[in-house]
């Protein structure tokens, strides 16, 4: 274990194994690589040689750089290879029988000396290394693809594993570029650990029918800023592999959002394994691909056979930051928008707040001084509701409280034209609620924006039992034309992105609690593991710890699963009015502005 590890074998060349293969040679090790199909071992080096081709062609290494780092792979078809080897890295499929397999004859092969990593990403490491004849060399060594560009490394001890192989697989990690974190050993460590309980609850949503597998994975990407939906996601893992992780992590938490939605199971056991096979949620050009071609479930279009109404002008009621933001959405479309607060001097405030975001755009080279005044003489500030007598689309914008929003309803009702439209933007409270306290609950619908609205792309179209299809159909079509993505989802409590989003974020601060991993490490793994654009404890700050409390408990009553029960760290901190970045502390401490 106090050698460099210069020689690494690494047994298994499916896409992983390949992944790193291609990091471990280029950093100047000595790879062997080992697969008992001739096929694979031929693929790894073709993919080898075309890698380097285009680094080449990029002169990133020179053609003589090249030519090195090939003549340091070599393939083989027996174990017996890794004979020389310091390091071997299996990433062999994801059964223990398989794995097991590999490390007994390993036992009988390599130095007492050398380290054995193993490359799963759920099943018990420490289960591994017993059946080891040298359990104290054994850990895990969990990669993320594609492993050329992911920074990221979990590196797995058991309380089996001497400290020695720890620290030189860590320095290894290091000397790849990557950023290794250390984790022990439990069902899908961090990253899969948070990540896999998100898929499977998308899988469970679309199951349900609750929204199309487009409408899931545009509202992820659009919502939260993730690099892919998780449905596509779970194609480009392999369903079966993500049954499989989540049958270890169900074995070993018991949580139900671990038990692996049936949809998984039928997909797995039909051969849709998802990119792999050609068909999973998705439907691909041939297997392998990750063209996604139309099959008998890709919406044609709208929903709606009913033709919408006209829409020519909003009112928008609120005077803080997302009824600014819609209102200013509106106008910049053309639009014309009578912004409606408790009072003229609110109602002002909120159009001076709009006139200085259309300066930063300005300033931007965004939008030209003309357009920027055209859109502000589009907008009206009223210090009342009566504003809103003529026009066609009234949006509330207002505190986030079931009476207030009702109350603000039943004004709404007495005010507005027949035929206006009457829609609310929350992300918790039950639209249904807001429709019953009018006397024409068809015209009520849900049009939920994400904050910054200006920025920010998805609308959530939230239509009740009682909405009429050319409500719905009218405001799809508004939300087109004021360049937002719209998504379709029925009225039950997160919608979509919350349903989704807030469950991951607790199970986050419960492996804090339970003192499994750091606040820094969870940030970096799902970062760097995952691609999420902040950390789940730097994004709970920054939408603030009530906020993210209130919602995790309307999704407790709602659904009645004790998974979804608020972390009782999250309450604690709410109760001390550690509410995030807008008191200075939340999970972490900020400076006062």
């Amino acid at each position: 274990m106090d050698t460099p590890l210069s020689t690494i074998a690494v047994v298994g060349l499916g896409t992983m194994g390949t992944g790193i293969a291609d990091v471990l040679v280029r950093a100047g090790r000595e790879v062997i690589g080992i697969d008992i199909s001739d096929t694979a071992a031929a693929q790894a080096v073709a993919a080898l040689e075309a890698s380097t081709a285009r680094a080449v062609a990029r002169e990133r290494i020179t053609e003589e750089e090249r030519q090195d780092v090939l003549a340091r792979f070599r393939t083989f078809s027996d174990l017996q290879a890794a004979a020389e080897a310091d390091l071997v890295i299996e990433v062999v499929p994801e059964s223990y029988e398989a794995k097991q397999e590999v490390f007994r004859a390993l036992d009988g092969i390599v130095r007492p000396g050398t380290i054995v990593a193993t490359g799963t990403n759920a099943l018990s490491v420490t289960r591994l290394a017993a059946d080891s004849a040298h359990p104290e060399r054994v850990l895990g060594l969990h990669f993320f693809t594609p492993v050329q560009a992911m920074k990221l490394v979990e590196v797995v001890s058991s309380v089996l594993t001497d400290p020695r192989a720890v620290d030189a697989v860590t320095q290894l990690a290091l000397d790849l570029g990557k950023e290794p974190v250390a984790v022990g050993d439990r069902a899908g460590f961090i990253a899969d650990g948070l990540l896999f309980g998100y898929l499977n609850q998308a899988a469970a949503m679309y199951e349900a029918k609750y929204a199309s597998r487009e409408d899931i994975d545009a509202a992820m990407k659009l919502g939260c800023g993730l690099p892919m939906g998780p449905l596509a996601l779970l194609d480009l893992i392999g369903v079966d592999t993500a049954r499989t992780v989540l049958e270890a992590m169900y074995a070993d938490s018991h949580d139900r959002l671990h038990a692996p939605a049936p949809i998984l199971k039928q997909l797995s056991e039909a051969g849709l394994t998802g990119r792999k096979s050609g068909r999973g949620f998705y439907t691909y050009e041939a297997p392998g691909s990750g063209e996604v071609v139309r099959d008998a479930l890709t919406p044609l279009g709208s929903a709606d056979a009913a033709g919408g109404r006209e829409v020519r002008s909003v009112g928008v009621a609120g005077s803080g930051t997302m009824a600014s933001g819609i209102a200013e959405v509106f106008a910049k479309a053309g639009y014309q928008v009578v912004l409606a607060a408790r009072s003229q001097e609110k109602a002002d405030t909120a159009k001076a707040r709009i006139a200085k975001s259309l300066a930063r755009s300005v300033d931007k080279g965004r939008m030209t001084g003309e357009a920027r005044d055209a859109t502000l003489a589009l907008i009206t500030p009223a210090g009342t509701l009566d504003a809103f007598a003529d026009v066609d689309l009234a949006l509330e914008a207002v505190a986030e409280d079931l009476e207030i929003k009702q109350e603000l309803f039943a004004r709404l009702d007495k005010i507005c034209k027949p035929g206006a439209v009457l829609a609310t933007t929350t992300s918790s409270l039950p639209v249904v609620a807001c429709a019953r306290a009018t006397s024409r609950p068809q015209d009520v619908i849900g049009m939920h924006f994400f904050n910054p609205a200006p920025a920010m792309k998805l609308v959530e179209i939230v239509r009740t039992v009682l909405t009429g299809d050319d409500v719905h159909a009218t405001v799809r079509e508004v939300t087109t034309k004021i360049r937002k993505h719209p998504v379709d989802c029925g009225d039950r409590a997160g919608f979509i992105v919350n349903a989704l989003l807030f469950p991951y974020l607790n199970n986050a601060i419960k492996m804090v609690e339970e003192h499994y991993a750091t606040l820094d490490d969870i940030d970096a793994a799902m970062k760097l593991g995952g691609g999420y654009p902040m950390g789940p404890f730097e994004l709970l700050d920054v939408v603030g710890l009530d906020v993210s409390l209130a919602i995790e408990q309307v999704l407790h009553r709602e659904f009645r699963d004790p998974g979804l029960a608020p972390a009782p760290l999250l309450e604690h901190l709410v109760a001390a009015g550690c509410l995030g970045r807008k008191t200075g502390r939340g999970f972490r401490e900020y400076a006062r502005r």
